[in-house]
């Protein structure tokens, strides 16, 4: 039994496999299904914590890796841990370091026993076993933590996928050997790739296992839309329904909605937060880049409705000046209403939830929202991803 958390199925969607829930930790209760905004460095990139409860954020995401290399997981333990650390009061889940094997490939080597890391930052070496991060993780104190897991390529063979998964297997046995708190959850991880075997025996063999919460990593990777959904559709009926199920790395709007209607009830993205600072925003019927040209002189706000405090204050004129200037109060205004707008979402969809109405919220809001180009889309993810030193075809 973990102390001061536990999770609460309060409702279900009877068309679909929706669920709304109650997530308790020991820095407050969160409603499912959430999202969790990316702090990788122990801060959300342009904005501060007070911003993050006025927008009605409840959960952060940090990163083990990177708090490891900056400042150090003792500095922040020193300082009082990771809440104190960063002024965030709410409940915060730590990734384990697990998507740096994959997002920085020719920075690392696997084996069985773990990842040798060489830094990004100066080029050191450092080795990471499931045991290791156990020990960071807890260190760092964060409400729930993760498995070590190995992410393929979406595009890696059978075999390479087969390998991988059998190894997040067992060191999801090792990191479950390993801990030592009981003040916080600890989430086994889903794992294989693309292929409905590989996922089906990764879903059996980690629920076996008994952890806190289970997690489904290695999608939103540069996949389609279909496999992605297709790989949920086999997962999710092998979940258990009383324990919190977290889609890894996810957070477009349309994509949140269609999770929920696959039953997760948590997800984690910088998909938010980075396409702010390039000056794409959101609205129900989309998205929309600011720096276009039929913004310069708009004297209306970004969307009408918008209750964040970027659309009560300033003209989509004001902000396209801000982006063309590249004054820095354009990150922040902009991600403001990006991540008040994903926290309305979040909300409609509990309250559908609630009443009743969840598929024809579902309907209405993908009907009005224009989607990006799925081969566009594909293209920038494969992009970004190159950019961060993995290769994809």
């Amino acid at each position: 039994m973990v102390d001061g958390l536990s999770f609460r199925l309060v409702k279900s969607c009877p068309q679909t496999w929706g669920r709304l829930g109650e997530l308790t930790t020991p820095h407050g209760v969160v409603s499912t299904p959430c999202f969790m905004p990316v702090a990788s460095q122990a801060s959300v990139k342009a904005i501060a914590p007070d911003d993050l409860r006025s927008i009605g954020v409840d959960m952060l995401l940090s990163n083990t890796y990177h708090l490891y290399l900056r400042p150090g997981v003792d500095v922040v333990q020193k300082l009082g841990g990771l809440h104190r650390f960063m002024a965030w009061p709410g409940p915060i889940l730590t990734d384990s370091g697990g998507y740096q094997v994959f997002s920085l490939a020719p920075l690392r080597k696997v084996d069985d026993d773990g990842v040798l890391f060489r830094s990004h930052i100066d080029g050191s070496e450092h080795f990471l076993t499931p045991e290791r991060a156990i020990e960071l993780q807890e260190a760092l104190g964060a409400d729930i933590i993760m498995v070590l897991d190995e992410c393929p390529p979406h595009d890696a063979d059978i075999s390479h996928v087969e390998q991988a998964t059998q190894r997040t297997q067992r060191w999801a046995e090792r990191c479950q050997r390993s801990r030592r708190r009981q003040d916080q959850a600890l989430y086994g991880i889903v794992q294989g790739g693309a292929f409905s075997v590989l996922r089906q025996w990764s879903a059996r063999a980690v629920t076996d296992l008994g952890f806190d919460g289970y997690a489904i990593g290695g999608l939103s990777l540069g996949e389609t839309r279909e496999v992605m959904h297709s790989m949920l559709e086999v997962v999710v009926p092998l979940l258990p329904e009383d324990k919190p199920r977290y889609l890894m790395g996810v957070g477009s709007p349309e994509e949140l909605v269609e999770g929920v209607a696959r039953g997760i009830d948590m997800f984690d993205c910088a998909l938010p937060t980075r396409v702010a600072r390039n000056g794409a925003l959101f609205s129900r019927q989309g998205r929309f880049n600011i720096t276009n040209a039929r913004f310069k002189d708009l004297d209306m706000p970004i969307e009408t409705g918008c209750d964040c405090y970027t659309c009560k204050s300033f003209s989509a004129a004001y902000l396209h000046h801000l982006f063309r200037c590249q004054e820095l109060l354009a990150y922040r205004l902009a991600t403001i209403h990006n991540l008040r707008f994903i926290a309305r979402l979040m909300g409609d969809i509990r309250r559908s939830l609630d009443d009743g109405s969840f598929l024809s919220f579902k309907e209405s809001f993908l009907a009005a929202y224009h989607s990006t180009d799925e081969e566009v889309r594909l293209t920038q993810k494969r992009k970004w991803l190159r950019s961060r030193g993995q290769p994809s075809t």
